[in-house]
């Protein structure tokens, strides 16, 4: 019934937020002298010209800095208390604020940090010319972006306006053409979805190449054999269903522990080598491999007493496999009935890690002595997966999701979480981690669980990380807050789409 909804404008949010955040007070420190201070970064600039000699946007462009380089700049200057002499000195070579000592901020929450490096180059081409003669064209250039910005601001009205008519009428749509027969879905998008739209995930996973990295991670496989081995007397004759099967591993290592019957259930072709690999272990009579999605065969029991299933994916909750599982928990577990893994928590950690943000983010500003500045609003939209460095993360983990397999439903697994991370450097925040644990807890003698943390043995699940556009500064001790949304891609169920909002700064990221 959803399908119909319009397609909106992209949001316009961060610009009017710029716009409201350009007028809010602020209060900057001189850079040479403790006891004056400005209300804004221009009016600072323009006093470090006139009465210091120190012309902050020259040095910006003699010396081709970036952001970076202008960061450790400012930094430098405040902590040294340097003579404007020594700057004007300084060589094209080695410059003495190079190191990265200076990236620590010297004050904190310093106005001079949060401005864009190319604004304030504008700014000073502006409003800094001292020829009365360049008056009249530096004005009509003002006056221009000023009739830029209202234009803007006019066509973003004006799309906003047409979204809301928009939805209008499809609230409308939906009110006179609901179908009030039918209760609310269980089953959810993946469930919905047609076998040929699915073909190219089970697909996947007719590669052996997958199947033999999910295999060698031990992390995994041996989390799951020591569960089952570990716990006998759960498995005692039990009827177990296996969800996505793959080689058939979890059902032959739930018939040594005790499984009377086994049903393993796979749509990839896959499931072929798995009825081989079966025989060959001499494991038929106890284990039924059938070929299908879950949610659309039928099994040959009516009720099983264990479903067993690996089915996370990147972020945990990527793939959206465990929907199947609840479809299959509803429809096949028994009332008294079991799902392992049982429990699975998603974290978020602070990361800070200057040299990779330059070299993901800074590196577009000068490619080959091409400028491909427009490439950063391509990139910092997807999400990276990849083993993070453990000393890189520099602030305290925070739970942002729960999730109990025995009751949990489909529509819970989308949803929004506010968070607040402890930091515990004094540095720049760079970057958002997420990762998972996994828990074998109930009715178990002995428990079992797993971390894809940083610095816990490596998986073939890795981290999830999200980098920040602009690196914020933080401090050792202070809370850093936010807040993630996590829901389905509506053109592609089976991708996430996740935002963050981290101290104000709002920023949505794909996974697919």
């Amino acid at each position: 019934m959803y399908d119909d909804v319009p397609e909106l404008s992209d949001s316009d949010e961060e610009q009017w937020q710029s716009m409201e955040e350009g007028s809010e007070c602020i209060t900057v420190l001189c850079l040479l002298c403790d006891s004056r201070t400005f209300t804004s970064v221009s009016e600072t600039v323009q006093h470090c010209k006139k009465d210091h000699g120190v012309d902050i946007p020259g040095l910006v462009q003699k010396h081709r800095l970036d952001d970076y380089g202008y960061i450790k700049m400012i930094n430098y200057i405040r902590t040294t208390k340097c003579s404007a002499e020594s700057l004007e000195l300084a060589s094209n070579g080695p410059l003495p604020w190079d190191s990265d000592q200076y990236m620590k901020p010297a004050l904190p929450d310093d106005p001079l940090l949060q401005i864009d490096v190319e604004e304030l180059i504008e700014d000073a081409d502006v409003t800094m010319s001292p020829a009365a003669g360049d008056q009249v064209p530096l004005l009509l250039q003002r006056a221009r972006q000023a009739e830029d910005r209202a234009q803007r601001a006019e066509e973003a009205l004006a799309r906003a306006m047409d979204d809301l008519h928009k939805l209008k009428l499809l609230a409308q749509g939906l009110v006179l053409n609901a179908d009030t027969s039918r209760g609310p879905s269980r089953s959810g998008a993946i469930a919905e979805l047609r076998e040929e739209e699915d073909e190219a995930y089970f697909s996947s996973y007719g590669h052996y190449s997958i199947h033999e990295e999910m295999l060698k991670d031990k992390v995994r496989t041996e989390s799951y054999r020591d569960f089952m081995y570990h716990n006998m007397d759960v498995f005692k004759d039990k009827v177990v269903l296996d969800v996505g099967c793959g080689t058939g591993i979890l059902s032959m290592f739930a018939a040594k522990a005790g499984a009377r019957k086994v049903i393993a259930v796979d749509q990839s072709e896959i499931i072929y080598q798995a009825m081989d690999i079966v025989r060959s272990n001499k494991l038929e009579e106890t284990i039924t491999l059938i070929k299908g999605r879950i949610e659309e065969i039928d099994l040959p029991v009516e009720k099983v007493d264990i479903i067993i299933s690996e089915w996370m994916g990147y972020f945990l909750l990527f793939e959206s496999m465990l929907d199947s599982v609840l479809y299959a928990r509803d429809r096949y577990l028994a009332d008294d009935g079991l799902v392992y893994p049982d429990r699975c928590n998603i974290s978020l950690a602070a990361v800070g890690d200057t040299q990779k943000h330059s070299d993901r983010i800074a590196f577009w500003d000068d490619v080959y002595g091409f400028e491909m500045r427009c490439m950063k609003k391509a990139v910092i939209p997807e999400a990276v997966v990849e083993v993070l460095k453990p000393e890189t993360v520099i602030s305290e983990p925070a739970v942002i999701k729960t999730i109990d397999c025995g009751t949990v439903t489909v529509s819970e697994l989308e949803f929004t979480a506010d968070f607040s991370l402890k930091i515990t450097a004094c540095t720049f925040c760079t970057a958002i981690v997420g990762y998972f644990d996994i828990f074998f807890d109930k009715n178990c003698g002995n428990k079992v669980m797993f971390s894809t943390a940083p610095g816990c043995t490596k998986t073939h699940w890795k981290q999830t990380v999200f980098l920040l556009e602009s690196p914020i500064p933080v401090k050792t001790g202070e809370e850093l807050p936010g807040q993630i949304t996590v829901h389905k891609n509506r053109k592609d169920p089976r991708a996430l789409l996740i935002t963050l909002d981290v101290a104000g700064r709002k920023q949505t990221y794909s996974l697919q």
